[in-house]
């Protein structure tokens, strides 16, 4: 299953966006959910992730303390609410399931369109 990302825009630094990805309940219910991103000439790499299942979350460390991942059951949906932004944040953001806890890049084998962020000085 391929999850679409979208959201991403411009923004200035120290600015905020959200980001959501359409997903059914089963999905948003039975997998842990996870966000990554890919900046130009970059590995893609993890952003953060979380388990309802397991009532844990987990962020990278560039990201933590500002960004949050949260769902919304009624509307099939999982967001990235990103804080404080930063030009290094600028990327390709991805949205992703997994069955495996901790989430990691290397374990994800379907990968949707990501949406653009970019983040201006």
């Amino acid at each position: 299953v391929q999850l679409q990302a979208s959201g991403g825009g411009l923004v200035q630094a120290g600015g905020s966006l959200r980001l959501s990805c359409a997903a059914s309940g089963r999905t948003l219910n039975n997998y842990h959910m996870g966000w990554f991103r890919q900046a130009p000439g970059k590995e893609r790499e993890f952003v953060g992730a979380r388990s309802w299942r397991y009532g844990a979350e987990a962020y990278a460390d560039a990201v933590k303390d500002r960004f949050t991942i949260s769902r919304d059951l009624a509307k099939g949906t999982l967001y990235l609410q990103m804080n404080s932004m930063k030009p290094e944040d600028t990327a390709l953001y991805y949205c992703a399931r997994s069955n495996r806890w901790p989430m990691v890049t290397e374990l994800i084998t379907s990968w949707g369109q990501g949406t653009l962020v970019t983040v201006s000085s």
